[in-house]
């Protein structure tokens, strides 16, 4: 749901960082994945607060501190066709996973909660509820792309740093550089960072079941998505 470039944003807006850093380091260890035997938990003990932790579990999985308040989560939310092909070639690219089947199978599994980390939908509409606590900011991929200063600013103000208007948009620039970065990347297949990607992927037949597998699932929530721009 573009929470790799998420991290990177975050960790920009943080630190005050220049996007040319992020090249230069691990982020991985700047940002180590909760979940994730490496690094590891010893890394993320080390870390000085404010610390910055990834992680792709469900909320009831979080650390109590999260639900007690006494810690910030930044969630993003990506609408669910795009998603779900960046996810099927993010499968595909990697070798540890080597998904060799068709995209029709991988969205049928993706329909029926049978993929990594459960259900999305699931997954989506639990963080969806505690959208509206105080130590929580529910974003959404397409909106980085529609308006990327507000949602630096969403930021600052959330993580409580200070920048005046010169450094803030100086910021925003840097954010800007680093999602164009990202998103032209060599090693990406192309476009998979752009909002709208699943129509060159899905046929006729497959949006309308996925459109009533969606309403079966989200039916009740009023939680909307952009599936183009």
């Amino acid at each position: 749901a573009g929470t790799g470039l998420l991290q990177e944003v975050v960790y920009l807006v943080s630190q005050g960082a220049d996007p040319d850093e992020i090249g230069l380091m691990n982020i991985d260890e700047q940002l180590p994945v909760l979940e994730y035997p490496q690094p590891g938990l010893d890394i993320i003990k080390e870390l000085t607060s404010p610390r910055l932790i990834k992680s792709h579990l469900p909320y009831r999985f979080l650390p109590s501190d999260l639900h007690n308040g006494n810690s910030k989560v930044i969630y993003m939310a990506r609408n669910p066709k795009d998603l779900v092909v960046s996810y099927y070639q993010f499968h595909r690219s990697l070798r540890t996973m080597s998904y060799r089947g068709t995209f029709q199978e991988f969205c049928r599994r993706f329909m029926n909660d049978k993929l990594g980390y459960g259900s999305w939908f699931e997954h989506v509409q639990e963080f969806w509820e505690h959208h509206m606590d105080a130590n929580v900011l529910f974003l959404k991929y397409e909106d980085m792309h529609k308006d990327l200063a507000a949602m630096v600013e969403q930021l600052v103000r959330f993580l409580g740093v200070s920048y005046d208007k010169a450094q803030l948009e100086s910021m925003v620039e840097h954010c800007h550089q680093l999602i164009d970065q990202c998103c032209n990347a060599e090693a990406l297949p192309v476009g998979r960072g752009r909002v709208g990607l699943w129509k060159d992927i899905f046929t006729v037949s497959m949006n309308e079941k996925f459109d009533l597998v969606y309403k079966q699932k989200m039916g009740k929530c009023d939680l909307m998505f952009d599936f183009y721009l």
